[in-house]
């Protein structure tokens, strides 16, 4: 388990983010169109996974809008996965004027946050993903892993985007 913050107050996720230098666990969610997506879809891309707790909240939102500015001349895929219903993720990003990132819900199963260390266990926000940021080469290799300490700051963008490189 890894341990994150909420304002202060410490709570622990399901274990730790795929470590560098691995590949990358597969995982299966549910697109804007309710439609199943694996990260074998993204096979011989490069991907940024922007895991956020929901786009409701100002710092998501903001961590959305910044990777759909600064990684579009990256030629990386970037997924953000939360919790939210794949309706409220597309009014998100149509309001937003979001278009180069894609947004995937984990509404069908826990397993990709469990999988990727990130579920919460306790807490207000027990059930959903804490916010982290893993990077992938077209293999699935991880290049980046970040589990932010504290819920409601957002990523390291330099760091991440750097890893492309």
């Amino acid at each position: 388990m890894a341990r994150v913050t909420l304002k202060g107050k410490p709570f622990e996720t399901s274990g730790k983010l795929p470590a560098v230098g691995s590949t990358a666990p597969d995982f299966r969610l549910a697109d804007s169109g309710l439609a199943d997506v694996t990260l074998a879809d993204f096979r011989g891309k490069k991907k940024i996974l922007s895991i956020v707790p929901s786009l409701d909240t100002p710092v998501c939102a903001t961590s959305t809008r910044k990777f759909n500015e600064r990684a579009a001349a990256k030629d990386a895929h970037v997924l953000v996965i939360s919790a939210d219903l794949p309706f409220a993720q597309k009014r998100f990003c149509s309001a937003e004027g979001i278009e180069r990132v894609r947004t995937l819900s984990t509404m069908r199963s826990q397993d990709f946050a469990r999988d990727y260390g990130v579920l919460l266990q306790n807490g207000p926000l027990e059930g959903i993903c804490a916010r982290a940021v893993v990077v992938l080469d077209e293999k699935d290799k991880v290049l980046h892993a970040q589990l932010v300490p504290e819920i409601g700051e957002e990523p390291d963008y330099d760091a991440a985007l750097s890893a492309l490189e």
